[in-house]
């Protein structure tokens, strides 16, 4: 591993080792770029994860103090864990269940396609499919997704079989075990899926792709990366003239160390890339930084979730093999006869007992819940993954008062359902029941969202400076040499997962600092 000293002004320092942070680092070493990259958890790898939901759960997530506010039931249910997040080398890509679909066309240009939608903040992305599409080639390409690239489709666990048979006997079309990134044969030095089961709490097998064994590895052998660990970035600090000059950070015994920097790029996910811009406030910046157009922070969308379960006649055992085995693609689309903007897809999901338990139905206790978890083991499950409306008024911001370790200001999550969000979510419900009743099911359970996983906006991306924060290459409106480089930098939602598109933008990105770099214009 290259070591840089902390006044070494040529790097580039990136805050986030997830899908965007991680996957930036590598393609810039790739290139001869020096990089930082910062990251606030600690590592973990294969051999340490845990088979274990509640012993993974406080290995890798992201528990620092937070408050979550709004219409969202989240708010009540979990009102200090608005988001399932992860804080460790890799971010969320230990965590995520590797579902790797491109957007759609239309998904780029909502606005136009939707119309006005009352109480949305609609807005186009200054880019378009014809566009993403070579990126997305190639990050297919180096997450290994499956049905993709020759590479075969995993097999469908009896999760996916109950799902496969009762969405085709309503008519659906589109039923397959999906584009993921789980390796489906042994692929790019990591092995093929074991069907373990435990899809969330990081792979032990190595065969899903995360950034923590795949690109920040390969970024340390080009000699081009120092990683540093349990390091938390309080603040991006400029000069008079309002260039970014460096992070200031927290190292693991809590004392503090100034990187200088040619270029940061911030990739700490949808809550944690925001805050730090709202904490980096100064005089010149009173607002914080690169917020001009008031829009850092706002826009913060989670998708439509919900959960479908039903007890079926005989044991299924959902939670064997891969954890999001298949998908239902024929709500993608947009068609507002339905009474909603946008879409929506359908995707096997299956949650361990203790999970379960806390999941079905929050709060519910006795006779009736005790008999729904009675029913686990021939329990099939589904979750919803929809395109929600962007709205100003959901939001990230500083709680008032509340302050961290550090001395930072915690995050307050606010969000609440826009109409069509509702009107989606109530259709899914009914196109899930119908599924499984299609096949026999004993009872079906409408559950409420969970903790949010795809947490997007918040930073986006706009071609006006006026309408958002960073411009089509994520590089921050108001300073030339600050980029926001996950999920935060996403105009509008989309139906589809969205770790493929962060991984494209990232590597679209890493090009365009290089160029710039090389140039003398950053």
């Amino acid at each position: 591993m290259a070591t840089y000293d902390l006044s070494d002004d040529s790097v580039v320092v990136i805050i986030g080792s997830g899908a965007g942070g991680g996957t930036l680092a590598h393609e810039l070493t790739l290139r001869g770029v020096d990089v930082v990259l910062l990251e606030a958890g600690a590592q973990q790898s294969i051999e340490t994860y845990v088979n274990d939901e509640w012993e993974s759960f406080g290995q890798l997530a992201w528990l620092d103090k937070r408050f979550a506010e709004g219409g969202w039931r989240v708010a009540t249910d979990f009102p200090n864990l608005p988001a399932w997040i992860c804080k460790t080398v890799g971010g969320s890509t230990t965590h995520w269940a590797g579902a790797s679909l491109r957007f759609q066309e239309h998904e780029f240009k909502t606005r136009e396609r939707y119309g006005a939608i009352d109480g949305a903040n609609l807005l186009d992305w200054p880019i378009d499919l014809a566009e993403m599409e070579p990126f997305y080639a190639r990050a297919e390409d180096k997450l290994g997704v499956t049905r993709t690239n020759g590479i075969p489709g995993l097999p469908g666990n009896n999760n996916f079989k109950v799902l496969y048979n009762g969405a085709t006997k309503i008519g659906y079309k589109t039923v397959h075990t999906g584009r993921m990134a789980i390796n489906s044969r042994i692929r790019d030095d990591r092995n093929s899926c074991h069907q373990l089961g435990f899809c969330f709490q990081g792979c032990k097998m190595g065969a899903k792709w995360s950034t923590l064994y795949s690109e920040i590895p390969k970024a340390l052998e080009t000699g081009h990366l120092e990683l540093r660990t349990q390091s938390q970035a309080l603040q991006v600090l400029h000069d008079s003239s309002g260039k970014v000059t460096g992070v200031l950070y927290a190292d693991k015994d809590g004392n503090q160390h100034e990187q200088k920097a040619r270029v940061v790029a911030i990739a700490g996910n949808s809550i944690e890339s925001p805050r730090l811009l709202l904490n980096s406030a100064s005089s010149m910046f009173p607002d914080g930084l690169a917020n001009s157009s008031g829009q850092v922070g706002r826009n913060y969308m989670r998708h439509t979730t919900g959960s479908v379960y039903a007890a079926m006649p005989e044991p299924v055992r959902m939670w064997r093999g891969t954890t999001m085995a298949g998908i239902v693609q024929d709500e993608a689309h947009h068609d507002d006869s339905r009474g909603f903007a946008g879409g929506y897809e359908l995707e096997t999901l299956s949650l361990g007992l203790p999970f379960m338990a806390a999941f079905l139905d929050p709060g519910a206790w006795g006779r009736d819940f005790a008999r729904k978890m009675e029913t686990y083991e021939t329990m099939a499950g589904m979750w919803i993954v929809g395109e929600d409306m962007p709205q100003e008024q959901n939001r990230i911001t500083l709680h008032a008062t509340e302050k961290d370790e550090y001395g930072m200001a915690v995050p307050v999550v606010t969000f609440t359902d826009h109409p069509n969000d509702t009107a989606m979510r109530e259709h899914a419900y009914k196109q899930g029941v119908a599924i499984y009743e299609a096949v026999g099911a004993k009872a079906t359970y409408r559950v409420p969202p969970y903790p949010s996983t795809h947490n997007l906006g918040t930073n986006r991306m706009s071609e006006k400076a006026s309408d958002g924060v960073v411009n089509r290459f994520g590089q921050t409106h108001d300073i030339e040499n600050l980029f926001v480089s996950d999920g935060s930098q996403f105009t509008t939602g989309a139906a589809e997962n969205p770790t493929l598109t962060i991984v494209a933008l990232a590597i679209r990105q890493a090009g365009h600092i290089a160029d710039r770099m090389g140039k003398g214009e950053l």
